[in-house]
């Protein structure tokens, strides 16, 4: 990782300021710095993480802000005030670049992890946009963050978790993913048949973000973001011919008659299809679509 002189700093003085406080147990660089994808214009997203037996006070995070930003009143949350999985932190608006402060809670992504294992995910739809949290996300953050500050070696022992793609989790991922795909494609039939824009475009859309989900774990990569999806997709061994073409032509032209959206249904019927054939018959349909 190479930083501006300017970035660096900032890092640095975001660091001394959050080891100092009691009860951060170690302290990440996440986001596109983590992954090499980073803009000159990118922040700098930091995951803080404590123990729910003994966490941080938010007051100190607060004060860390204040002193980072040069300022007070930059505001900061409590614990899970932005929900249940992205559970909280601030934004901080400094000279140098904005610093997203993010709280992790250890125990919450070991289990996390350790259910991930067993092959269960869960998701919480209106955690985050587009289409919602998936607990593998944790996953995806261990696996690619940079520790920073790690005295009692938390990270490193996630990290040694999330090493290999879980056989189990590619298993159900992939047959509960498609069989949810087949399901919302189902509903869109007789949505489109009636010429429901509103309700046709969600189902085709649900069925899309499913596809991804079931894709990610054909090629064994943890799911980070919708983000940036369709661009990492593109180094998919596993993946039907022209699909990062096809996928956004049909989202991009669903139609506005019942002949339109119907056609739009069909297409994406085929996707699906294609994806399907590429578990080589591990997944078998459950509807007669």
């Amino acid at each position: 990782m190479s930083l501006p002189p300017e970035k660096q700093q900032l890092l640095e003085r975001a660091l001394a300021l959050l080891t100092a406080v009691r009860g951060v147990q170690a302290v990440v660089l996440g986001g596109s710095h983590a992954r090499g994808t980073a803009r000159p214009d990118s922040d700098l997203d930091l995951g803080i993480y404590y123990s729910e037996a003994a966490p941080f006070a938010i007051s100190e995070i607060q004060s860390a802000a204040a002193a980072l930003s040069g300022r007070a009143g930059q505001e900061v949350t409590d614990f899970y005030g932005w929900g249940p999985w992205v559970n909280g932190g601030g934004w901080v608006h400094t000279p140098a670049g904005k610093v997203d402060f993010l709280y992790r809670n250890l125990e919450q992504v070991e289990r996390a992890i350790q259910d991930a294992r067993q092959g269960i995910v869960h998701h919480h739809y209106d955690q985050q946009p587009a289409f919602g949290f998936y607990s593998v996300i944790y996953l995806a953050e261990t696996q690619i963050c940079l520790p920073l500050h790690d005295p009692a070696g938390h990270i490193q022992r996630l990290k040694a978790l999330v090493a290999g793609y879980p056989p189990l989790l590619k298993e159900k991922t992939v047959s509960q993913m498609l069989w949810l795909a087949e399901f919302s494609l189902l509903h869109a039939d007789g949505y489109a048949a009636s010429g429901d824009v509103y309700a046709t475009v969600g189902a085709l859309a649900r069925a899309a973000s499913y596809l991804t989900q079931a894709l990610y774990a054909l090629n064994e990569t943890y799911f980070l973001n919708d983000k940036y999806a369709l661009r990492e997709m593109a180094g998919f061994a596993f993946l039907p011919p022209g699909y990062l073409e096809r996928l956004p032509a049909v989202l991009g032209k669903a139609g506005q008659t019942a002949g339109e959206l119907r056609a739009s249904v069909n297409e994406m019927r085929v996707l699906w299809g294609e994806v399907v054939g590429l578990t080589g018959g591990v997944y078998r349909p459950a509807f007669q679509l």
